[in-house]
């Protein structure tokens, strides 16, 4: 991400250690087990609702504002603890308690026992991304970060369509509950693997002036430190809003399609699960285009996600109003590539922009942002949208249709938030790099002891 002189050179790269990718695919393995837990609720959705007796605004509930608070706020003292501590052990710690929640859910009895389940799932998710942004940063040269992150990333489509496949059939096949206790118990025997074969990485092992003895500063001074930059606070913003978007539909998409098209379950995990190839694709691309592109102009890893967040809204439109299911899963293709193409630029950008103390946190704020608002305002404004025009207008099961249809505007915002950080991207980094070697040279030139 940061160009220096040697980097910008004709000379080739330092290849990556093999111990690098290992650790590169065991933590995307473990973002694979966040996302199956994470959103098997969603292919569950309508199953639950009918044997609970919920609305939409309590199921918007579970999957939005009860997860994503929890979510959100415990992982800044958790990123805080990653950066002080070993982020392989916080890991998997936290591995564990997700893993085990998430089997917990199948024994709900009511809508209050399923909430408290989840936001037992939500409380290990927490732990789950701010070490392994860290980490991988330490293990991959700015170069190569966005790559490397978007790869990350691309845990995200892989476990909401294995999650859909599995929650689908074990549906049909048993019931909702058991669905939650086959995909939960499994993430504990994968605790166990990051902890016995999972390095802790050498902080700042990737970076050309090493600053791993820096002290870990606070919170709110890390909060100040990227509040500040202009670029930041767009491309949170940016993020967010996508974000708001894509859970908002995301959440919601089975229940549209089990109750305007009426598909079941199984057959519905499986188009999905399809549908996350387009999603892998999207989010590698994100980052591999982003880091060839900004080769020649550094502005593209904020212009990509705003053009192909744009470039998607039409195909989103369509999607709602066809008629034939098959034909808007097939138009669902292009919205879910380009829809995942801001996730490896965004992660890479923010930690371009800290100290590598700072790292854990800065991406846990940047999750905060992200989820608070994405994760947690859109499914509850979906639902709480549909029961109201079900209530106020004769669309009945077609309200989630047009609710739908009105979250894609905010795609629109985010396109402008993405385009204005990119006015101020490059004084923002330029800043970043020098405050960085200042540091470096302060801790370099510091007496011993």
């Amino acid at each position: 991400m940061q160009r220096t002189t040697a980097e910008s050179s004709d000379q080739p790269e330092a290849k990556t250690p093999l111990r690098s990718w290992y650790a590169l695919g065991l933590l995307f393995v473990v973002y694979v087990f966040n996302f199956i837990d994470r959103s098997i609720l969603g292919i569950l959705n309508q199953a639950i609702k009918e044997d609970l007796g919920l609305t939409d605004t309590q199921m918007g509930f579970l999957g939005g504002i009860a997860f994503a608070i929890f979510y959100t706020f415990l992982g800044i003292p958790i990123a805080r603890l990653a950066d002080r501590s070993v982020r392989r052990n916080v890991l998997a710690v936290s591995l564990t308690i997700w893993s085990l929640m998430t089997a917990v859910c199948g024994f709900a009895g009511n809508f209050v026992h399923l909430l408290l389940a989840r936001i037992g799932v939500a409380v290990g998710e927490a732990g789950g991304s701010p070490p392994s942004h860290s980490m991988i940063s330490d293990l991959f040269p700015p170069s190569r970060r966005a790559t490397a992150l978007a790869i990350y990333a691309l845990g995200i489509p892989v476990g909401s369509m294995l999650g859909n496949l599995a929650g689908g059939w074990l549906n049909e096949a048993f019931d909702w509950r058991t669905a939650f206790i086959v995909v939960g118990l499994p993430g504990v025997a994968l605790a166990l693997l990051v902890r016995f074969t999972l390095a802790e990485p050498v902080r700042g092992a990737s970076e050309p002036s090493r600053q791993s003895e820096q002290e870990t500063p606070p919170v709110g001074e890390v909060f100040r430190y990227l509040w500040a930059k202009r670029s930041f606070r767009y491309l949170s913003l940016g993020g967010a809003l996508h974000a708001f978007v894509g859970y908002g539909v995301g959440y919601w998409i089975p229940a549209f399609f089990i109750r305007s098209h009426g598909l079941g379950t199984g057959e519905l995990g499986t188009w999905l699960f399809y549908l996350g190839f387009a999603g892998m694709a999207g989010t590698f691309l994100g980052g591999y285009m982003a880091d060839r592109l900004a080769r020649r102009d550094l502005r593209w890893y904020t212009w990509l996600p705003g053009i192909a967040t744009l470039a998607s809204v039409p195909f989103s439109v369509a999607v709602y109003l066809v008629s034939d299911y098959s034909t808007a899963l097939l138009l669902m293709i292009i919205p879910t590539i380009l829809g995942s193409y801001y996730l490896g630029p965004t992660f890479a950008l923010t930690q371009a922009l800290v100290g590598l103390r700072m790292r854990a946190l800065a991406s846990s704020i940047l999750l905060f942002i992200l989820n608070l608002i994405g994760m947690g305002l859109g499914p509850q404004f979906t639902g709480i949208l549909s029961d109201l025009l079900n209530a106020n207008s004769s669309l009945g099961i077609e309200s989630l249709r047009y609710a739908l249809l009105c979250v894609l505007f905010f795609n629109v915002v985010s396109t402008l938030y993405y385009l204005l950080a990119a006015r101020h991207l490059r004084k923002d980094m330029a800043d970043a790099e020098s405050a960085n070697a200042r540091s470096a040279n302060q801790t370099a030139t510091a007496p011993a002891g």
